[in-house]
């Protein structure tokens, strides 16, 4: 049965194409055949994989070539795209919506290697959006350690004042308490300012369960009034600020302020807390929280002024990230150079708290390696190896824990570590798990 359209519009199309053929030395051939037209067309020379140079009135020939072409018993047309490329776009935007078809079946070949990688590549998404998944519930599924880590001493202090023994809430010293509360703080801030809702939830937890206690230092006077109040007001400031910066309800220029503050607030509560800790060998001195205050208000000040380089001002709004990652990696360093120098009130600390810091920080590392955040695998992985497994060791050297339950921390610490790294491996499809830390390292 003949067609119910004439074959002009077909003609003419064909003169186009090889006229474009002719015209362009980068041809793509086909085989004889391939392109199944009516009698009386010729096969199509070999032609441009470029989309030929047409004048926007003729786009009907390619409507008119849709609406007479065969239709498979199924209602769909038998029709194989050539898709242009991006150079052909640009200069055809009139065509982008309108791919030039091939008539008949595709290559098996092409067809076959369509499917293979479609279903890679479905795979690969599946793995790595289950790992995405696994390490948002192990991040928020810190939160229990972490709550379970304070609230031992919580519950101690409480009966204290209940009891009226103020002088044994002394015990707890106020300045380490407002260092780890810094530290809580400016970690929100740099996890609501990347939006990782689980890790929000813990450092919120932290300021939270830290900030009690210092409360209960105050009731018990064991903190200056005055230093207390002043806590309080940036408690409560930076948690508000923090809450709507996560939501977008902030002014940006109020956001940096308080970036501003925490950098500053960061670098110099840092150098000092590194000096206090060497203080039976080393004057006790103000100098290097001064000292450290001064460069870091200038710093501030001369980026925010744009006096210095892209790369410097990046810097020094990074800093506030890892001073608070090394305030909580410099806490695990006092409590083994306490050990050190009194190795008997290591029967003072509690094996089940260490467990806690290192199941707490161990559950975060995942969530860390797969975001690519080398700042919060760096304070995770410090914190559950040194803080948790390293107070352990310890522990076991000075024979106040047990061979059994030291192994099987040992062992469950680094099997997990090995399960993580493998993990990631598989969700991003790498040959090795070190490639996802060489990617860790050394992303750009």
């Amino acid at each position: 049965m003949p067609p119910r359209h004439s074959n002009a519009p077909r003609v003419h199309l064909y003169q186009d194409l090889c006229h474009a053929a002719s015209a362009d030395e980068s041809t793509l051939p086909l085989q004889h055949g391939e392109l199944g037209l009516w009698p009386g067309v010729p096969p199509f020379p070999p032609f441009s994989r470029f989309r030929p140079p047409q004048p926007p009135t003729s786009s009907f020939r390619f409507s008119a070539l849709r609406r007479s072409s065969p239709v498979s018993p199924h209602g769909t047309s038998h029709l194989c795209p050539i898709f242009t490329s991006a150079s052909s776009r640009t200069l055809y935007s009139f065509l982008h919506c309108r791919p030039l078809f091939i008539f008949g079946k595709p290559p098996l070949l092409l067809a076959s290697a369509n499917e293979s990688s479609s279903t890679a590549s479905s795979a690969k998404g599946f793995k790595f959006q289950e790992w995405d998944s696994l390490t948002a519930k192990f991040a928020g599924a810190a939160n229990v350690p972490f709550l379970l880590l304070q609230l031992p001493q919580i519950i101690l202090n409480y009966r204290n004042l209940l009891s009226g023994d103020k002088i044994a809430l002394f015990a707890v010293p106020w300045l380490g308490m407002l260092t780890g509360l810094l530290g809580n703080l400016s970690l929100l801030s740099y996890f609501a300012k990347k939006r990782e809702t689980e890790a929000v939830i813990v450092q919120t937890l932290g300021v939270l369960s830290t900030y009690v206690v210092i409360v209960q230092l105050a009731m018990a006077e064991a903190m200056p009034q005055l230093q207390f109040a002043a806590t309080s007001v940036v408690v409560a400031s930076g948690l508000v600020i923090n809450f709507l910066n996560y939501f977008g309800w902030i002014h940006k220029r109020v956001w940096m302020l308080w970036e501003d503050f925490i950098t500053v607030g960061g670098l110099s509560v840092l150098p000092q807390v590194m000096w206090s800790t060497f203080v039976p060998f080393v004057p006790n001195s103000m100098l290097p929280g001064i000292i450290s205050f001064a460069v870091a208000l200038v710093a501030v000040v001369l980026a925010r002024a744009g006096k210095l380089s892209d790369k410097g001002t990046k810097f020094v709004r990074s800093t506030s990230g890892w001073t608070a990652t090394l305030l909580f990696m410099w806490m695990p360093v006092a409590q083994m150079w306490t050990n050190y120098l009194n190795p008997e009130n290591i029967r003072g600390l509690s094996a089940f708290s260490m467990l806690l810091a290192m199941l707490g920080n161990g559950l975060l590392v995942p969530r860390a390696l797969f975001i690519r955040d080398l700042m919060w695998f760096t304070g995770s992985s410090w914190g559950s190896f040194l803080q948790g497994w390293g107070n352990l060791l310890c522990m076991f050297i000075f024979n106040s824990i047990s061979r059994t339950f030291f192994l099987a921390s040992t062992l469950g610490y680094f099997a997990w570590l090995g399960w993580t790294f493998w993990r990631d491996s598989v969700a991003y499809a790498h040959n090795s798990p070190m490639k996802s830390l060489k990617d860790l390292i050394f992303r750009p």
